[in-house]
């Protein structure tokens, strides 16, 4: 039977159940409307993807969603805290979620209304159709490459969870932001030895002010080796090759078991314009009404860091997590004015 014939019907779809996702679908839920969530992994994987001691920059108040309280004993509440938190809303508010199912096309309808397959990790083909539909999903899916020789050596990750793998290791970390920082001043503490390698002639102004002290300390002590204006170029078993950004600046090698490639993710577009919503080319910002997030699509809807162009970390879960109001604002007014209608 094919996904057309077993056509699921639905008031409202959510692709993606991170942070944002969830917001949305508590919101769609205090205004009388059920909605059903779409997610390739588990609930908030986002989070779980965050290196495994990690600490917010926010407080707890700030990631709070459907104004159900955060609590932490802690000024920064921690990954740990985070994951239990969101799960913990899931569950108590009975959200319908569809973990491990992975929308593959979002497909307008004639009527108004959309035709979403999905597939699960089995390969079970699953089909909706909703009169609206929320992309909430997130971008740690989509590393940006380094389009380098050697980057599919299994040496080489673009996630950091955390140290202890690389005890001992001569590690090169590619990039100088906040997630590049972390993951040094971590392997420090395994005695690894680091690093850095960074396309910058400076240290970048992003990296946390009560974090940039200690790593520049270790930096001037010799105990992180940090390389500004230069780039990896290669990529092989037992090196990498750097290459100065000076004119005339010859490649060196330097020897390496691993590579911590921590150079930032994008989000992915490909549902929204494949489903007919307009994506500036240069920017990569969808086309949307700000005060509804709604797109050019009718119906059509985005909910956090999808709704940022190519510096993600422009929407982060503090802002993102109001988008859900705004949604369900617009679409109990759709539903509103279609019931006058009617």
């Amino acid at each position: 039977m094919s996904a057309q014939n077993r056509v699921q019907q639905e008031q409202a779809l959510i692709i993606g159940a991170g942070p944002c996702g969830l917001s949305a679908a508590l919101e769609l839920q205090a205004a009388g409307i059920e909605p059903l969530l779409i997610e390739k992994h588990a609930v908030v994987h986002s989070i779980y993807q965050y290196p495994t001691y990690m600490n917010f920059f926010s407080t707890a108040e700030l990631l709070e969603i459907g104004g159900i309280p955060f609590t932490s004993p802690n000024d920064k509440p921690s990954r740990r805290e985070a994951l239990q938190y969101y799960r913990d809303v899931a569950l108590r508010r009975k959200l319908r979620i569809r973990a491990y199912e992975e929308a593959v096309s979002i497909q307008p309808q004639p009527d108004g209304s959309f035709l979403v397959e999905t597939a699960d990790r089995f390969g079970s083909v699953r089909a909706y159709k909703t009169r609206y539909v929320t992309v909430a999903t997130g971008y740690f899916d989509h590393p940006n490459m380094l389009g380098i020789p050697g980057e599919e050596l299994p040496k080489v990750s673009h996630f950091f969870g955390e140290a202890h793998p690389y005890t001992g290791m001569k590690v090169a970390i590619i990039g100088g932001n906040n997630s590049a920082v972390d993951a040094a001043m971590e392997l420090l503490r395994v005695g690894a030895e680091i690093t850095v390698v960074y396309r910058g002639d400076h240290y970048s102004p992003s990296i946390k002010p009560w974090v940039r002290p200690l790593f520049e300390g270790n930096v001037n002590k010799g105990n992180i080796r940090m390389l500004f204006s230069s780039q990896v170029v290669r990529i092989d078993l037992d090196s990498v090759t750097i290459q100065p950004a000076e004119d005339g600046a010859a490649p060196y090698r330097v020897d390496n078991d691993f590579v911590l490639a921590l150079t930032g993710f994008r989000p992915e577009r490909t549902l929204l314009t494949e489903a007919g919503a307009t994506v500036d080319p240069d920017t990569t910002i969808p086309a949307f009404d700000p005060e509804t997030m709604e797109t050019n699509v009718p119906g059509l809807f985005i909910a956090g860091v999808i709704a940022a162009g190519r510096e993600a970390n422009e929407i982060f879960i503090e802002s993102g997590r109001h988008h859900g109001k705004l949604i369900a604002q617009r679409i109990r007014m759709l539903e509103e004015q279609s019931s006058s209608v009617r």
